[in-house]
This record gives C-alpha cells, sequence and structure tokens, in this order.
C-alpha cells in the first residue's frame, strides 16, 4: 500500500492541527577558519509541521537535511531565519523533555547493556524508578531485544543498535519525534516494525520529522514531504499532490472474460489512441510478498535461528486507552482452545532408574571376607619387618 491510497493521512487530518514546527528563511552558512563563507547548507528554507503528522525529509546527500534537524534541535545556530518548536526556540530547556531523537549513527555506551542503557536515558528524563522499568520493559519487548537485554550494546549488530536506539528515543513519551534513517541496518521485518509503530505514534496525535534515503519506506507512511537539493526546498506538498499523474487513470478489474475485454477495448480505442493502452496485471511490492512468506511460516511454526521480531507498539506510548485490561488478558487465556492447553501441560518423566543395577549394588560382596583376611596378613608382614630394622638398630654398639 502506497502513500497515494493511505487512509491513515485522512482520518488523521480531518481539521487544522496545532504548528508544532515552524521554519521561517532557515539559513545556515558553514565558515572556514578566517571566518570566510565555505557552504552554504540550508539556503532560505520555509515549512512547517502540524500535530499527528508525519512529515519526511527527503534529499540526496549534502542536502541539508541534516543540517536542518540539528538546528530544530538546537545544536546548531541558524546564521539567519526563525525556527519554532512548540512555539518556543529550539534552544528553550523545557521543550527538550518533549522531543525524542534518534540519530543517523547510534551513539550509545558500549559497556553498558540493553536494560542499563533505557535506564539511564530514563534517568536524564527524571522518570521514577518504577516507570523507568516498566518502560524499558515494554520498550525492549517492542523492538525485539528482550531475550539480549542482559547483552553489552558494543556487541550488537548494527540492526540491533538501531533498535535499542529506537528504543531510548522513545523512552520520554516525546511529543516530537525526529527520525534519522530509522530503519538503516534493519531487516524487512524489522522496517515494517518501525513503519508500523511510526502510524501508531501518528495516530495518538504525535508528531514525527522522518529522514530517509528509502523512499519506499517515506511513501508508506507520510503525509507531506519536502525535497531538498543544494539546500534549497524543490518540492513540498502531501504524497497525493505530488505523485499523482493527473492526465491518466487506472481501472482496476478482476479477470474478465475475452469477449468483455474486446468490447472494453474498443469503447476506450475510441477516444484514445492504441499506442497510448496499456494492459497488465497487478502486483504487489516486494516487501508485502516477503512479509507474507514470513507469516506463513511462522504459522506453519518453522524455526529459526536468527533475531526475532518485536511484538505490538509498546502500551505506554498507545495510550492506556488502548491497552488490553487485565480482565481482557484473563478473558483471552480462558478463551484459548483445549488443545492449546496440552500443547504447553508439563511431561511425566519417565522411569530412568535401572532396577536391577540398584538391587546388584545393594547385595554384599561376597568377596568381601577374603579380601579382608588378605589386607590383615600384609598388615601383619609390615609389621615384622619393621620390628626387625628396629632391633638391628638397637642392637649396634655405640
Amino acid at each position: 500500500m502506497t502513500a497515494v491510497d493511505n487512509p491513515h493521512s485522512a482520518t488523521r487530518h480531518a481539521q487544522p492541527a496545532e504548528t508544532i514546527v515552524a521554519v521561517r528563511g532557515l539559513t545556515k552558512i558553514f565558515k572556514d577558519f578566517w571566518g570566510r563563507p565555505k557552504a552554504k547548507a540550508v539556503d532560505d528554507v520555509d515549512f512547517e509541521v502540524r500535530r499527528g503528522e508525519v512529515f519526511g525529509l527527503l534529499g540526496p546527500n549534502g542536502s541539508g537535511k541534516s543540517t536542518t534537524v540539528k538546528m530544530l534541535l538546537g545544536l546548531l545556530y541558524p546564521t539567519k531565519g526563525h525556527i519554532e518548536v512548540f512555539g518556543h526556540s529550539p534552544r528553550h530547556v523545557a521543550i527538550k523533555s518533549r522531543i525524542g531523537y534518534l540519530p543517523e549513527e547510534s551513539y550509545l555506551y558500549r559497556y553498558l547493556d540493553s536494560n542499563e542503557t533505557l535506564n539511564f536515558f530514563g534517568s536524564l528524563f527524571d522518570l521514577p524508578n518504577k516507570e523507568r522499568r516498566r518502560r524499558a520493559e515494554q520498550l525492549l519487548e517492542m523492538v525485539g531485544l528482550n531475550q539480549v537485554r542482559r547483552r553489552m550494546v558494543g556487541e550488537f549488530s548494527k540492526g540491533m543498535q538501531r533498535r535499542i536506539g529506537l528504543a531510548q528515543a522513545l523512552i520520554n513519551d516525546p511529543d516530537l519525534v525526529i527520525l534519522d534513517e530509522p530503519t538503516s541496518g534493519l531487516d524487512p521485518i524489522g522496517c515494517r516494525e518501525v513503519k508500523d509503530l511510526i502510524l501508531a505514534l501518528a495516530r495518538r496525535g504525535k508528531t514525527v520529522i522522518l529522514s530517509s534515503h528509502l523512499l519506499a519506506d517515506v511513501e508508506d507512511v507520510c503525509d507531506r514531504v519536502v525535497i531538498y537539493y543544494g539546500g534549497r526546498v524543490q518540492a513540498m506538498g502531501t504524497l497525493r499532490e505530488l505523485l499523482a499523474k493527473a492526465d491518466s487513470i487506472r481501472i482496476t478489474a478482476p479477470v474478465l472474460r475475452r469477449e468483455t475485454l474486446q468490447r472494453v477495448l474498443e469503447l476506450i480505442r475510441q477516444d484514445v489512441a492504441e499506442d497510448r493502452i496499456r494492459i497488465d496485471t497487478p502486483t504487489q511490492n516486494l516487501e508485502s510478498y516477503f512479509l507474507g512468506v514470513v507469516r506463513r511460516a511462522r504459522e506453519s511454526e518453522a524455526e529459526t535461528s536468527g533475531a526475532t521480531s518485536g511484538s505490538k507498539v509498546a502500551p505506554y506510548l498507545r495510550g492506556d486507552a488502548e491497552a488490553p485490561s487485565q480482565a481482557e488478558k484473563i478473558l483471552e487465556r480462558l478463551t484459548q482452545p483445549a488443545a492449546a492447553a496440552t500443547e504447553v501441560a508439563t511431561p511425566q518423566p519417565e522411569e530412568s532408574v535401572d532396577l536391577r543395577k540398584l538391587e546388584e549394588l545393594a547385595r554384599p560382596k561376597e568377596t568381601a571376607p577374603a579380601d579382608d583376611q588378605h589386607a590383615e596378613a600384609a598388615k601383619a608382614a609390615d609389621l615384622d619387618k619393621a620390628n626387625e630394622k628396629l632391633s638391628s638398630l638397637l642392637g649396634k654398639p655405640k
């Protein structure tokens, strides 16, 4: 499903929403050691991001995307222009607690494990201990790292580092989430989970700014995009506006009989030239096909030694209203089929004691008396030798 026919956008933005990020005339010029202009990374950029919107920043390498993100975070100062985040300057300390950021490279403390990493970032936002533990538990389950929570993050692969990096970006339940290449290094299953998470955050009223080179990911989740080139905005708008071809129309129908198809083509040829008509079979994209194969393999209980996929979105990110209650969990467990209960029943241990061998060990040994007599005789012989040696020593004259 592409963003052109994505139903999420229409349901989220039925009414004008609050402006979360406002950028006016934003310009950033990097200078050399002598203060002379060296590169104009961002050149007179204007855009707005509204509440509950997924906004994409697109462009080739060096086009100004990362510089824009750093200025939104207050890490760089603009040379000219105006930025507002939640109605304040990006350098306003109070708004930092409302922002979650996943950088392009995962800057993590390599000697901390997953639990310690989330605990550290949670403490930066002054979260209570109990709440930190609760959120860390849900996030590790969500990003599929629950089984490796005690491994140091320095041992993680790039994909696993992106997963824990995404978890730390969400530990404070931010209102604005800025993601720079969030699916880099992830397998197709992980990419789909990240995109589902982004859509879930938007449905909850969160604002997401997504910078990515993977255009298929952007197309799946973004409501609006801005395309940079040379530091300037070259195109901006909703994906429906940007991708729609106004001079063409597509008709999708079930497979028709040959006679019916011929009649339809004859009607179309009356108004359209033959070389402008194309008939083909609709296809799904590779991601949808791949996920379908994996889903069917899971249903057949095929085993894998690879990474496990995460579970659903963490309950605190979905909101309490969407989290299942304890009563619902109990009801779901009680309504499981009886066959499922027999599968998890503890098997009875088999009889593993060899009774015949046990009887042989318990029976007294018949050779024990002979062994005792032999031991006594050897002991007496040793005593006689010792007495003879002592007598010879004492009998010698001084």
